[in-house]
């Protein structure tokens, strides 16, 4: 009897959903005021595929081994260290700021992360500032780390706009090697992020996914929630083949309970892994529900 069956493989499609190559990680910033190991834990339940530390006023956040501790009991790695350079962490690990850098690196180090997040200078630590690009390149050799320059934006108070930030806020501008780009900062400082991601190009090494309405607060949104083109980014990414770290930090301080907060993380990691699966040409697209099909 003959086997009616067709075992014949059938032609490749046209087209096809790229993977992701990008690692999608949850800032501990993004759970304040809970505490650093509330980021590991829900970082971990929620499928996340790393964590970076914000270095802040919670000692744990300070403490390597105590890090270790949580990265190795949630069984999720640290792929980013953020230096404690914020107002309100001025203080922490003293007040020199290349200090800050090197023990930034040393948490890298030890927990195999391979990116420091920095800011730049304020304007009144002018030597800090003068030499911060030479020093940073320095590091960079040193340690064999990226210190990704992240986009901060001009401060406004009373129809007045401060430059804040020295050599600048905007990192496109100077030429630091690796460079964080955060879509809330974007927003603030009425930046173009798409722009300033095709200015960048390989400088671009570490994206804070998270979102805007134009206000001139950092409001640090779930993507999606703002204004910002966070969708158009990743997909730009995708097709670019980023490699590098995009991490989820939003505020949540406004969630009224646990629940709240772990749903939008929930969101935006949701959000972020849906447009980085995205169409390599126009003729294929992912839509809202997740599923691939053929454009019309």
């Amino acid at each position: 009897m003959t086997d009616a069956t067709d075992h014949s493989v059938a032609a490749p499609m046209d087209h096809s959903v790229s993977v992701p190559t990008a690692t999608v990680a949850l800032s501990t910033a993004s759970v304040y005021p809970e505490p650093t190991a509330v980021g590991f834990a829900l970082a971990s339940a929620l499928g996340y595929d790393a964590v970076e530390v914000m270095v802040a006023l919670d000692d744990t956040s300070q403490d390597i081994d105590a890090v270790r501790a949580l990265s190795e009991e949630h069984q999720i790695p640290v792929v980013a260290v953020h230096a404690p350079c914020l107002l309100i962490t001025q203080r922490v690990w003293g007040t020199d700021p290349w200090v800050k850098l090197e023990r930034s690196a040393d948490m890298c180090h030890a927990l195999g992360a391979d990116v420091v997040v920095v800011h730049p200078p304020f304007r009144w630590q002018r030597d800090y500032g003068r030499l911060f690009l030479e020093g940073i390149a320095g590091l960079e050799e040193r340690t064999g780390l990226a210190y990704a320059v992240e986009n901060m934006y001009p401060w406004r108070a009373r129809n007045r706009t401060v430059q804040a930030y020295t050599p600048g806020w905007d990192p496109v501008e100077h030429d630091s090697a690796h460079v964080t780009l955060d879509l809330s900062h974007a927003s603030t400082a009425g930046s173009d992020a798409l722009t300033m991601a095709r200015g960048l190009g390989d400088r671009l090494t570490h994206v804070h996914m998270t979102d805007g309405t134009g206000s001139a607060k950092d409001e640090h949104l779930v993507p999606g929630r703002g204004t910002q083109p966070c969708a158009d980014l990743l997909d730009v990414l995708a097709l670019r083949g980023f490699a590098g770290h995009v991490v989820v930090e939003i505020n949540t301080r406004r969630a009224l309970d646990r629940d709240a907060r772990e749903a939008d993380l929930a969101e935006a990691l949701a959000f972020t892994r849906l447009h980085l699966a995205t169409r390599r040409d126009p003729g294929f697209v992912v839509g809202a529900d997740g599923v691939a099909e053929r454009s019309s």
